[in-house]
């Protein structure tokens, strides 16, 4: 009885085992001629035959990344994203590869050549708008920012992703640099936290359609919906602000009054001389200055200067 109990048990075991594992996916695979399956790992045997870990270039090391998941039936081989490469194969180092992605031996496929090998698999989603982006159209293909052998593909990885973008935006490098700026040195913001690199619907490829939409993801007090609404505001931050970094805090393109008044040319401004509508000249020196521009500080009075909900918003006042 006990005996029969126990092959009881061991039967049920191998059918759950057997049904498991007719539902768990294929190994990334192919079959040769016989039908027998190859493993991908051994699909690669005739390319790292010679791109061995003694190549000058590493290239084994993308088997430490998602693109070298043997267990994955999506993973591609060398062929995959190279080409057959006959020619190559035959002639070696006569012949270049189908698609070269970085200028070695033989010179770099052309971009569009590239980043179409990366899009048979990478299809939607961020990528949606790729075609017509800015980056497409500078011919920056994939492979110039993502290093798909490296164990580490640093654009990934927000402490080091600006390390890749600035190697070509200089001029926001030298921003954020500045002493207001996004806390991007310290790893807590990134390019992409603000911009799709890959295209947008939005100006300078901002995740958003719009860059209030943008800065609102993290700055949402300033979203509103306010009673009394500052124009620049719903229009563009960038108006104001310097987005990738300033000298003048926080983050502001120019100091008060001067960047109210490249505005506000009436009250306490042009409709009189810069300190006041009381003043007089007396031999080029203003008396009795306005208090209203004599402090140059537009906001210590214009305080709700993002929008306001309080019965003089209008204002924009405390």
């Amino acid at each position: 009885m006990k005996m029969s109990f126990r092959k009881s048990c061991f039967h049920l075991v191998f059918v759950l085992l057997a049904s498991f594992a007719a539902l768990t996916p294929a190994t990334a695979s192919a079959a040769d001629a016989k039908g027998v399956e190859i493993k991908l790992p051994d699909r690669d045997k005739v390319c790292t035959t010679c791109h061995n870990e003694s190549w000058r270039t590493p290239v084994l090391s993308i088997y430490q990344t998602k693109h070298g998941v043997a267990g994955d039936s999506r993973t591609p081989s060398c062929q995959g994203c190279h080409g057959a490469s006959e020619g190559h194969l035959k002639k070696g180092s006569d012949t270049s590869p189908d698609v070269m992605f970085k200028k070695g031996t033989f010179a770099a496929s052309d971009d569009r050549v590239r980043s179409n090998t990366c899009l048979t698999c990478h299809k939607g989603s961020a990528r949606t708008r790729w075609d017509g982006s800015q980056h497409p159209n500078n011919q920056v293909a994939c492979n110039d920012c993502h290093k798909v052998h490296a164990p580490v593909d640093k654009v990934l990885e927000k402490k080091t992703q600006t390390e890749i973008c600035f190697s070509c935006h200089k001029e926001q490098r030298a921003a954020s640099l500045k002493i207001s700026t996004h806390p991007i040195a310290q790893g807590k913001v990134a390019c992409s936290d603000c911009h799709n690199t890959h295209g947008s619907a939005g100006p300078n490829q901002v995740k958003k359609n719009t860059i209030p939409e943008t800065c609102w993801q993290c700055h949402a007090e300033k979203r509103g919906p306010f009673l009394f609404e500052h124009q620049p505001v719903v229009e563009n931050c960038a108006y104001c602000h310097a987005v990738h970094g300033s000298n003048i805090s926080p983050m502001m393109i120019s100091r008060s009054p001067f960047l109210c008044q490249s505005c506000h040319n009436g009250t306490h401004a042009s409709g009189s001389p810069i300190a006041g509508a009381a003043a007089g000249n007396q031999g080029g020196l203003v008396a009795n200055p306005s208090a209203n521009t004599t402090g140059r500080g537009c906001l210590n009075c214009h305080a709700q200067i993002h929008g306001s909900n309080s019965p003089s918003g209008g204002y924009f006042q405390r």
